[in-house]
């Protein structure tokens, strides 16, 4: 299974699958993180904790466990 914290800087992937409890799920969902969106990485934190994503036109900041839970084509 491969996630967004696989992703490489400038790398661009679709949204395959949430995983994660239902209030985990609704929180990525609510930050526009859905089935089908596309996700590029921005750049990451030093130590790998946050991690910026662009998705739908706006950056967001997303933690490395989070990051985890998103599976991406």
């Amino acid at each position: 299974m491969r996630t967004i914290e696989d992703l490489k800087i400038n790398e661009t992937a679709k949204v395959k699958k949430l995983h994660g409890d239902t209030a985990v799920k609704k929180h990525i969902m609510d930050m526009g993180i859905t089935k089908g969106a596309d996700v590029t990485l921005v750049k990451v934190a030093p130590l790998g904790d946050p991690m910026e994503l662009r998705v739908r036109g706006y950056e967001l900041s997303i933690r490395a466990a989070e990051a985890k839970k998103i599976e991406i084509e």
